[in-house]
């Protein structure tokens, strides 16, 4: 749980830094292709995380292969990251900065879970609709999972809207062991 509150600390001082610059979604895409570096390549993982290799060399390796390809103040953030010993957070850090960013432009990831593959115009009309229910623009992520049988389940941030029929049947199942008979 540490490592989170670490990780939201330094994605919030990258994105004011961003906002005074005007350039939130430039500091987004340049975090976002450090994550994906480190994602995608795990011996650069392994020099940057490995205790063995000093702090200099890392830098050297970072402003060498980074820089002029990331916007200044990113690369001192990623810098800055290797100084406080944090350069292990941030995929993390991408991944929350990613969250202000959706925050501040009124964006809700949304994961919804349908019993079979949709077609787009039906993908679109969930969207809209979850758009308009939860006030904000709703980006959904959808997958798709067969015993629910029917309906869909929604779950945003912190609330799980459940309309499958594997609930309803559930339901009925309880009401009908609790009568009398």
């Amino acid at each position: 749980m540490r490592d989170e509150t670490v990780s939201k600390n330094y994605a919030v001082a990258l994105f004011e830094l961003g906002r005074k610059q005007g350039a939130i979604a430039e500091y987004g895409e340049a975090l976002d292709t450090v994550a994906r570096l480190l994602d995608e390549d795990p011996r650069l993982r392994l020099f940057l995380e490995t205790p063995r290799v000093g702090d200099a060399a890392r830098k050297a390796v970072v402003k060498k292969a980074l820089g002029g390809k990331l916007p200044q103040h990113v690369l001192n953030f990623v810098l800055v990251t290797i100084d406080k010993r944090r350069q292990r957070l941030l995929r993390e850090i991408s991944r929350q900065y990613n969250a202000l960013v959706d925050a501040h432009l009124g964006r809700e990831h949304v994961e919804v879970t349908l019993a079979r593959a949709t077609d787009p115009a039906t993908e679109k009309l969930i969207a809209t609709k979850l758009s308009s229910v939860l006030g904000k623009e709703a980006i959904p992520h959808f997958r798709v999972k067969p015993e629910i049988i029917g309906g869909l389940v929604v779950r945003t941030s912190d609330t799980i809207y459940d309309g499958s029929v594997r609930r309803r049947l559930d339901g009925m199942r309880r009401k009908m062991l609790r009568a009398r008979v």
